[in-house]
């Protein structure tokens, strides 16, 4: 594959993730099961797109600071994502998108 390929490649993949305004779930990409009371609420779960991620960030910026490394560790509620904590401390309106009801269905994807 010649060079302009593979840039033409990179960036039509690029521009798709970019695009897409549903999280699509893929390899490396973590289901955050639903749990108690939320299961009830109809919300589907959501998915957290682990490669999409580290790819911009070193593991330390997340891990251990604002996250635990270990599966299951890590207990994430809305309410904590709207109150700064958690997904929140980046997805504030300033360092990511913010967290509203019309960017929901970038993190919980339809069945």
């Amino acid at each position: 594959m010649s060079l302009f390929s593979r840039i033409l490649v990179g960036i039509t993949l690029t521009t798709g993730i970019l695009v897409s305004q549903h999280a699509h779930a893929v390899m490396g990409d973590i289901t955050l099961k639903r749990q108690g009371e939320e299961v009830s609420e109809g919300t589907p779960a959501a998915v957290f797109p682990h490669w999409f991620h580290r790819v911009r960030y070193k593991c330390y910026v997340c891990h251990s600071a604002i996250f635990e490394m270990k599966a299951g560790a890590n207990v994430i509620h809305m309410q904590d994502i709207m109150a700064g904590k958690s997904c929140g401390v980046c997805h504030n309106g300033k360092t990511a998108w913010s967290v509203s009801f019309d960017t929901c269905p970038r993190c919980h994807k339809g069945e």
